[in-house]
C-alpha cells in the first residue's frame, strides 16, 4: 500500500433492483476501505436519462443502508466533493470535453445512426470487425465547417480519437495480475452524445479524478471499458488508479448468474428471509476466503482479515444451500428477543393466529429455533406447528396412526392432558412415563414418539416433542389428539 489515502468508490445505475452482484461489488469496496481506515464514496450513475429512476436509486441506498454497507460521502452524507448524483455534475464533464477538443483528443461527429448502421452492415458483409470510420475525425474543434454545423444546431456526438491502435495498454490488476489491452480493440469511442448527456467511461474517468479515488474494484465485464478509461485517464493527464476487477457469479448451472434467478436481488433475498448479517457473510465468501479458513463472519471479522490478495479471479458459483446454512447459523446467534422483533415485522407474521400468553413465544422460538434457516422458513413453521387453521395431518402419519398401539396411546396421551394452559416439562415427562407403562405390552421409541408428535403437529417427524409439548397450548394438543384418534383403526 502506497501512502495515499485509500478511497473507493461503488457507483450504481438506478435502473433496477440492487443485483448480488453489485452487493459484493460494494461490500469488497466497503471492506477494503475499512480495513485500511480509509474512506467509501456512493455515487449514482444516473447519466442514462431514458433508464435512470431516482426512486428506485432510494431503493438501493435503502438496500445498502439494510445490509449493513455504510458509505462515507454520497447521497444524504455530504462531503466536498459532491454532487454525487452524476445528472449533477453535467458543468464537470463539460470541462473537460473542451480540454479534450482543444488539444486534440477528441472531435465532433455528425455521423447520423443510419450511417453507423450501414457501416455495421458493410463491415459483417464483409466479414469484418466493426470499428467506426468517422469522416469527421481529422477536423479541429473550431474548424469553420465544424463551428458552422453546430451554430445551426445541428445533432453531433463527441468522440475521443484513438491516436495509436497497435498500443498495448498495460497495467497490474490487484486480482488477476498483469493485464495488457491492445488498443486496437476499440475504435474512436463517444464522450457526448448527441444530446449533450455523457457517457459512461467519460464519467467514471472525470469523478475519480476529482473525488480522489485511490482504488476501483469492479466486476470483470468492466475490463473492456478500462482500456477506454486508461486512454482518457493519459489524455487529461490524471493519476490512474488502482484497479481490480472481480470474478463473475455462476448459478448452479454455472452460467452467469441471471437477474431472473429467485435470489438474484436484494428484494428476492428479504422476501426469501434471510438477514443482513447472512447475505453480507455469504457474499463475502463468494469469491474471498478468510486467512484461517473461518465461515462464519461477522462484519467487524469481515473488516479486520479483509485483504485483496485473498481474492479469488476464478468464477464463483451461488450456492444456495451454502447461504441458508449461513444464514441459520446468524439466526441462531441472535437473541430471541432480536430474533422475535425481525419475525414480528415480517407481513405474513400479522395473519397467524398464535397464542398470545406471556412468554409463550420464547417456548415457539426453542422448537423452531434449530430448525430454520431463513425468516420466512421460520413463519412456516409457526404457521403449520401453531396455527390451529393451518394444522394439517401429513400422508406419512396414515401409516402411523395406522400402528397396532398408536390408537390407544393417543387415548392415553388425551385421557391425561389437564386443564392448564400449558404443560409443564414435569407434567409432560410424567404423562409419557406413565404411556410406557399402561399401554398393553408396553411401548417405547418411534412407536411412542412417532404417534405423540403426529399427534401434536400432523407428521412424525419434528423438533424435540417435549419442546412442542410445553410450546403448544393444551387446548390444541386435545384437538389435535382428538383428530387424530378419528384416523386411528
Amino acid at each position: 500500500m502506497s501512502n495515499q489515502p485509500v478511497r473507493v468508490r461503488f457507483a450504481p445505475s438506478p435502473t433496477g433492483s440492487m443485483h448480488v452482484g453489485g452487493i459484493r461489488t460494494a461490500l469488497y469496496n466497503y471492506l477494503f476501505a475499512k480495513h485500511h481506515g480509509g474512506s467509501m464514496v456512493l455515487r449514482i450513475e444516473d447519466t442514462d436519462s431514458e433508464r435512470s429512476d431516482h426512486k428506485l436509486a432510494e431503493e438501493q441506498l435503502d438496500d445498502l443502508r439494510w445490509l449493513g454497507i455504510e458509505w462515507d460521502e454520497g447521497p444524504h452524507v455530504p462531503g466536498e466533493f459532491g454532487p454525487y448524483y452524476q445528472s449533477e455534475r453535467l458543468n464537470y464533464y463539460k470541462q473537460y470535453v473542451d480540454q479534450l477538443l482543444k488539444e486534440g483528443h477528441a472531435y465532433y461527429c455528425f455521423l447520423t445512426d443510419e450511417e453507423i448502421e450501414a457501416q455495421k452492415a458493410k463491415a459483417e458483409a464483409n466479414g469484418d470487425p466493426y470499428q467506426i470510420v468517422s469522416p469527421y475525425r481529422d477536423f479541429s474543434y473550431d474548424d469553420p465547417k465544424i463551428t458552422k454545423r453546430l451554430e445551426k444546431n445541428e445533432k453531433a456526438t463527441v468522440r475521443f480519437k484513438v491516436k495509436d491502435p497497435n498500443r498495448i495498454y498495460t497495467f497490474e490488476d490487484l486480482v488477476r495480475g498483469e493485464i495488457n489491452l491492445p488498443a486496437h480493440m476499440v475504435g474512436d469511442f463517444v464522450l457526448l452524445r448527441s444530446d449533450g448527456m455523457p457517457v459512461y467511461n467519460f464519467c467514471c474517468v472525470v469523478d475519480d479524478h476529482a473525488m480522489k479515488i485511490s482504488h476501483v474494484f469492479r466486476g470483470e465485464e468492466h475490463l473492456s471499458n478500462t482500456l477506454r478509461q486508461l486512454m482518457l485517464y493519459e489524455s487529461l493527464g490524471f493519476e490512474i488508479p488502482h484497479f481490480g476487477h472481480l470474478s463473475i457469479i455462476l448459478d448452479e448451472d454455472r452460467k452467469k448468474l441471471s437477474k431472473r434467478h429467485k435470489a438474484a436481488s436484494c428484494s428476492d433475498l428479504k422476501t426469501l428471509g434471510y438477514v443482513p448479517e447472512g447475505i453480507i457473510n455469504y457474499l463475502a465468501l463468494l469469491g474471498w476466503s478468510h486467512p484461517r479458513g473461518e465461515e462464519i463472519l461477522s462484519m467487524t471479522d469481515l473488516v479486520e482479515s479483509f485483504t485483496v490478495d485473498r481474492v479469488n479471479a476464478s468464477p464463483a458459483v451461488f450456492d444456495i444451500q451454502k447461504m441458508h446454512w449461513l444464514n441459520g447459523q446468524h439466526i441462531r446467534n441472535m437473541t430471541p428477543k432480536q430474533l422475535w422483533a425481525l419475525l414480528s415485522e415480517l407481513p405474513e407474521f400479522s395473519k397467524l393466529a398464535l397464542p398470545t400468553s406471556n412468554g409463550w413465544n420464547e417456548k415457539a422460538l426453542a422448537v423452531i429455533w434449530s430448525e430454520c434457516d431463513t425468516l420466512a422458513h421460520a413463519i412456516d413453521l409457526l404457521r403449520i406447528w401453531f396455527d390451529q387453521s393451518h394444522f394439517n395431518i401429513v400422508e406419512p402419519s396414515k401409516e402411523v396412526l395406522d400402528w397396532p398401539n398408536t390408537k390407544m396411546i393417543l387415548e392415553a396421551w388425551l385421557s391425561q392432558l389437564n386443564d392448564d394452559a400449558f404443560l409443564t416439562a414435569d407434567a409432560y415427562k410424567a404423562i409419557v412415563e406413565n404411556i410406557k407403562t399402561t399401554v398393553e405390552g408396553g411401548v417405547k421409541g418411534k412407536f411412542l414418539f412417532m404417534p405423540l408428535r403426529v399427534a401434536m403437529i400432523g407428521s412424525p417427524h419434528g423438533p424435540d416433542l417435549h419442546l412442542l409439548a410445553e410450546a403448544l397450548p393444551v387446548k390444541l394438543l386435545k384437538e389435535r389428539a382428538a383428530a387424530c384418534l378419528k384416523l386411528c383403526n
